[in-house]
Formats: structure tokens, sequence, C-alpha cells
């Protein structure tokens, strides 16, 4: 079954998911975080016409939390959106479910095609996303055949349900140091500008190439890659495998930062 083909110019969009989708170490101006779906909304945005008020004909809520996991997700957020009843909905969800040490990606998968068919039944166009590639990343890597079984599994609904996929496992963007934060655990801002661009081309959007060559970085000898990779496991990896491990999530008192559908400037 083909993809399914979203309105040439959405009107309203809600995006729904963790600390991916609310936009974690992209910075906006206001002080909060941006992210790839306020980004990708700009995009959408400005194939719209402006009103009288100058605000864009077009509307926008994103309900991501950050630490959510999926089954909060589809009780928090998916009625939400159902409610809102929009031209887009993009969900991201099951990423920190499989993370977790004894995870079935299988059966999370189950769980998120549940979730997904509700959101077909309000939502005009349902966009979702693959985990990213996780091979080049200590530790992380250990789990890629994991994050491998969820992403075929992930195609699999999108083919059943009729919904957009941005293939983030074949971005090879964001396999490069420059598209993550120091944190490594999310995206930089060039690294969310990258997962906007290649969101917007699923949804069938002219863009930039999200693929495009990086600029040139240092070269770093493998003493130095070690030293970096240590300080990185002592300073992130270890206190984010902690809170985990002690059920704490960086979201608990955490609300959406944007959860109501209101037009943009």
């Amino acid at each position: 079954m083909p993809a399914q083909t979203p309105p040439s110019t959405p009107t309203s969009y809600v995006a729904l998911g963790d600390s991916f989708t609310e936009g974690l170490n992209d910075p906006d101006p206001d002080g909060g975080f941006a992210g790839w779906a306020d980004r990708l909304a700009r995009l959408l945005a400005e194939t719209r016409p402006r009103t009288d008020s100058g605000h864009y004909d077009f509307r926008y809520a994103n309900l991501a939390v950050r630490g959510r996991l999926l089954d909060q997700i589809a009780a928090e957020q998916v009625p939400a959106a159902a409610r809102m009843e929009p031209d887009l909905v993009s969900f991201t969800a099951g990423g920190n479910d499989i993370l977790r040490p004894g995870s079935d990606p299988d059966e999370v998968a189950e769980r998120f095609e549940a979730a997904a068919v509700r959101l077909r039944e309000s939502a005009g166009t349902v966009l979702i996303c693959t985990g990213f590639d996780t091979r080049d990343t200590p530790v992380l890597r250990h789990l890629r055949g994991k994050i491998a079984t969820y992403n075929a599994h992930l195609r699999a609904i999108a083919d059943r349900n009729d919904l957009a996929v941005a293939d983030i496992w074949a971005l090879r963007a964001v396999r490069d140091r420059q598209a993550w934060s120091e944190d490594r655990l999310h995206l930089s801002s060039e690294g969310h500008q990258r997962v906007a661009l290649l969101a917007a081309r699923a949804l069938g959007l002219p863009t930039e190439n999200p693929d495009a060559p990086w600029p040139d970085a240092p070269v770093h000898t493998p003493a130095e890659l070690r030293r970096e990779n240590l300080h990185w496991a002592r300073g992130h990896l270890l206190p984010w495998v902690g809170r985990r491990l002690r059920g704490e999530s960086s979201g608990d008192l955490v609300e959406a930062k944007r959860p109501e559908l209101l037009p943009l400037r």
C-alpha cells in the first residue's frame, strides 16, 4: 500500500512524542526549546497565506514531553490530538521503551499500532519516524538490533495503516557528530533542522537536501576520542541510565510547551 498523500497545504498540525519532538537541546529565542517539529511547522506555515492579523493561516500544537513512554503518550497526548482533529499529526513514540532493559520491540510495536489507528480516525495525515541508527554510539550501539527490529515494525505499520514515514534510520547526516548536542542523546540545532527537512520531504514538500554534506570538522586522534567518550559516559550516559533504572523521568514536572492549536506568526 503506498504512503498516504497529505493535503497539499495543511492548515493544522499537532506533534506528539517525547524529548525528541519536544526539541531538547535546540534552544529557541524565548529560552525554551524549538526542535524538528517546530521547524517543520514553520516550513508548513510558510506555504500558507497570512491572515489580516499577520499570522499564517496555519495552527500548530506540540504536546510532546521529555521522558514520556509510549503508554503515557497514548493515554495523555493521543486523545488530546484526536479532539483537535488536525490535518496533520506527527507521532513519534516507543524510543524510550525500546531503550529500557528487557523491553520487547514486537510488543512495543503492537501498542504503537493501536495508538496510530486511533489517530488515523481523527487526523487527515499521520506522520511517523523510524529510530536512529546507533552503530557509532558507544554503549547504545548494543541496542542497534532492537531498534532495527522496531523500525521494521514501524514501516509495516505505516504500510498497513497508510501513514507517512520519515526514515531517520536511513538519514546519513545524523550519523555525524555535528548532528548531536553535547549529551549525544539529543540532537543539536543543526540535527533537528535535518530531521525537519526529512519530515517535510516525507510529506511531499520541496526542501533543501537533509543529507547535504556537513562542513569539515576537526579530526581527533584515537586517544582524544577515547577521552571524549569516557567524559561523555561519566557526565551524560551513566546519569541518564541511572534515572531510568530508578524509574525517574526528566519530564515528571514538565508540561507540554504548546498545548493548544494556535496560529504561527
